[in-house]
């Protein structure tokens, strides 16, 4: 089933994966833009993460096992990894924390997200946030469509939207982006973004990917009806990223034009 749930996304796979946004980020400029965007998808995806943690183990007091120790573990080891990787400097930290420091070094604004933060810590309905605050609409469209999966509160669709439509599917491409950048800017300091992109392939490809796969399986078993509503909610992630990245695209290319008209 994953195998066929895989081939039905290969159309949307393959519009992200040839997403015309790509061929857009050439300053550093331009990458800072993308990264004041893509933060808030690295946010949302460790909510995601600490959802299926929340519905697959047992995180409150007192302790009793839950559930499947196989799923237990394979999500407490992703949980690890995202949660306490090790950075470029050696110590512990989530991978959230390392954009910011990666969007810090390379001069990119924090502002947005962190005040966005703030309203969530002081708040209680993640959707009146999401909707009262001042973020651009393509970033509010993509946490909707992320929390939408979350309070229905179903685990196998919350791990089909983690691991079909998640940070897997982009990292190479965006290394050799910040290579590009970085060979013609060398001023611009991109090694923290350029380490938090490379532990993603490296963790996706050996063990996150193949982990959530089968995850999903386990979630899933023989049930027609479950196995369905994973490929569907699938389906919007892509979706809803292709929509992040149209976005993102227009904002980078709205200020090219601006910035040719004033050269006229």
């Amino acid at each position: 089933m994953i195998e066929k749930i895989n081939n039905s996304l290969k159309p949307k796979t393959e519009q992200l994966l040839n997403h015309s946004l790509y061929q857009k980020i050439t300053s550093p400029e331009e990458l800072r833009i993308f990264m004041e965007h893509h933060v808030f998808a690295v946010w949302d995806f460790m909510s995601l993460l600490t959802a299926l943690q929340e519905k697959l183990t047992k995180t409150t007091q007192p302790w009793f096992p839950v559930g499947d120790p196989e799923i237990r573990y394979l999500i407490n080891e992703i949980v690890l990894a995202e949660d306490t990787d090790v950075n470029l400097e050696g110590k512990h930290q989530s991978h959230f924390e390392m954009y910011l420091e990666a969007m810090a070094s390379a001069g990119a604004n924090t502002k947005k997200i962190e005040d966005f933060l703030l309203q969530v810590n002081h708040g209680t309905d993640i959707f009146l946030i999401i909707a009262a605050s001042k973020i651009p609409l393509n970033i509010k469209q993509f946490l909707k469509n992320t929390f939408d999966v979350i309070s229905e509160g179903k685990p196998h669709n919350i791990a089909a939207a983690f691991t079909f439509g998640r940070e897997g599917l982009i990292p190479a491409m965006f290394s050799s982006i910040i290579e590009n950048v970085q060979r013609n800017f060398p001023e611009n300091d991109l090694r923290l973004f350029k380490y938090y992109f490379d532990r993603h392939i490296e963790l996706d490809g050996d063990e996150h990917g193949p982990m959530a796969f089968k995850m999903i399986e386990k979630l899933c078993g023989n049930d027609a009806e479950k196995w369905q509503e994973a490929q569907q909610t699938a389906e919007n992630a892509l979706s809803s990223r292709i929509e992040l990245w149209n976005g993102i695209e227009e904002v980078i290319s709205e200020k090219t034009e601006s910035e040719n008209l004033q050269r006229v």
